[in-house]
């Protein structure tokens, strides 16, 4: 069970294109958005779609097939962690944002 800690799968359609950037160290990193819809039915019976949009971040091999393969629109599966980081914006605050580190990824739908 100690593997089920942390541990976060999602299936979605991306937002956006990937955004890749080689750092100094030589490692790859991609940053995307994937949106996840969740359907229910309000007070007055019609049916509601509610779309969660969630970030998420890959790294080196990871980030080369999502390079190599994922586009805007494309439906995908990922397994991976969720994470915190903060920084300091211009003026001085302190900002925050959780993302999802994936570790592996399923492309899904048509070709």
């Amino acid at each position: 069970m100690s593997n089920l800690r942390n541990r976060v799968q999602l299936i979605g359609h991306v937002g956006n294109d990937p955004e890749v950037q080689i750092l100094d160290s030589g490692s790859k990193l991609v940053r995307l958005s994937i949106a996840t819809n969740e359907m229910y039915k309000n007070d007055k019976g019609e049916r509601v779609t509610k779309t969660e949009w969630h970030s998420v971040v890959a790294w080196n091999k990871t980030a080369e097939i999502i390079e190599e393969y994922v586009t805007k629109g494309k439906e995908v599966a990922i397994d991976g962690k969720l994470t915190t980081r903060s920084w300091e914006d211009k003026e001085g605050n302190k900002r925050y944002t959780t993302e999802v580190v994936c570790n592996e990824i399923l492309l899904l739908g048509n070709k």
